[in-house]
C-alpha cells in the first residue's frame, strides 16, 4: 500500500511556481509530478527560461510567460541567465560587494520596461494548493497582489533573504509577518544558504561559506495549529505534500488522525501509514524512519 492509496485523493494537487526557471535546483514538489499527483503552473517572464521549463516538465506543466507583481510597469534588470539574479528590483551594490562573487553574479547587462500582472488577475488559473515563489526580492509584492489566490493555498514555499541583495527588497521579517497575518505558520526551512564575506575565501572557493547567512527557502502551512479548519480534500493534499516533498512524516500522521476522525479514511490510517514508512525503511539505501 502507498499513502496515495490510503488517502485516495479526489483531484490533482495544483502547484504554482512563480520564477520557475530550471537552473540547478531540483524543486521539492518534483515527486508529486513524477507520481502523477499534481499539475504545475510555471510562471516566468524571461524568454531565456521557457524552453528549459517545457523540456523538463512536458505535459505536466502549463507555462505562463509573464512577470507577476502589482500589475504596473516596472524596470526589469537583466542579469546572466544562469545567475538567477534577473529581477524587477535593482541590485544593491553595497550588499553585492559584501559577498564574494556577487558583484559578478548581479552584473546587469540591460534594463527594459515590462508590464507585470497581478497573481489574482491571471486568467484560467485554478485554485492553487501549493505556491512556490522565487522572484529575487519581489515575493512580498506577488503575495500582496495575490490574496485571493493565497486564500486557497495549503502550503507556500518561498525564498526569503537575511541580507537583502536588492534595493527596496523586503526582509525575511517583513515576509514572515505577512504570512502569519494571513493564517500561515512556518513549518520548515529547506536549504539555508550561507555565503563567505569578501575578501576571504575558504579553500579558494567562492561558494564555500563560513557562517554568514544569506537566504533560504522556507515552507509555511495554513492553519498549522488548527487543522480541523481545513477541508478533507485540503487535508489529504497536505498529507501527500508533507510526505513526498518535505519528509515531514510527523505532520502527515497528525493530518491522517484528523482525516480519520471524519471517517474519510480508515480509522487505523495512521498505523497503516507507519507500516508504509517501516516497509520503506527496510529497502536498501533508505534513511531511518520513525
Amino acid at each position: 500500500m502507498t499513502l496515495e492509496e490510503l488517502v485516495v485523493p479526489v483531484e490533482p494537487i495544483a502547484i504554482a511556481d512563480v520564477g520557475a526557471a530550471c537552473l540547478t535546483e531540483v524543486p521539492a514538489y518534483k515527486p508529486l509530478l513524477d507520481s502523477g499527483l499534481a499539475h504545475l503552473h510555471a510562471f516566468d517572464g524571461d524568454p531565456r527560461q521557457i524552453e528549459k521549463i517545457r523540456e523538463t516538465y512536458g505535459d505536466k506543466v502549463t507555462i505562463r510567460d509573464c512577470f507577476l507583481s502589482d500589475g504596473g510597469v516596472h524596470t526589469l534588470h537583466v542579469a546572466a541567465a544562469q545567475s538567477g539574479m534577473t529581477s524587477l528590483l535593482k541590485p544593491n551594490a553595497t550588499a553585492l560587494q559584501f559577498f564574494n562573487g556577487f558583484p559578478q553574479f548581479g552584473h546587469i547587462h540591460e534594463t527594459r520596461p515590462v508590464q507585470t500582472t497581478r497573481l489574482d488577475d491571471v486568467r484560467d488559473l485554478p485554485a492553487i494548493d501549493y505556491l512556490k515563489l522565487d522572484v529575487q526580492g519581489a515575493e512580498l509584492a506577488v503575495l500582496e497582489n495575490g490574496r485571493r489566490t493565497l486564500a486557497d493555498c495549503i502550503v507556500v514555499q518561498l525564498e526569503v533573504s537575511f541580507v537583502c541583495l536588492y534595493e527596496g527588497q523586503p526582509s525575511f521579517g517583513d515576509v514572515d509577518l505577512f504570512m502569519r497575518r494571513n493564517g500561515f505558520l512556518p513549518h520548515c526551512f529547506l536549504e539555508v544558504k550561507k555565503w563567505s564575506i569578501a575578501p576571504l575565501l575558504k579553500a579558494g572557493d567562492t561558494r564555500l561559506p563560513f557562517n554568514q547567512l544569506l537566504e533560504s527557502d522556507i515552507v509555511y502551512v495554513r492553519n498549522l495549529l488548527s487543522l480541523p479548519d481545513l477541508s478533507t480534500s485540503q487535508l489529504k493534499k497536505l498529507a501527500l505534500i508533507a510526505h513526498h516533498c518535505f519528509a515531514s512524516f510527523d505532520l502527515a500522521v497528525r493530518v491522517l488522525i484528523e482525516i480519520a476522525s471524519r471517517g474519510a479514511v480508515a480509522s487505523d490510517a495512521q498505523h497503516r501509514y507507519l507500516g508504509i514508512l517501516n516497509a520503506r525503511a527496510q529497502q536498501p539505501g533508505s534513511q531511518p524512519q520513525p
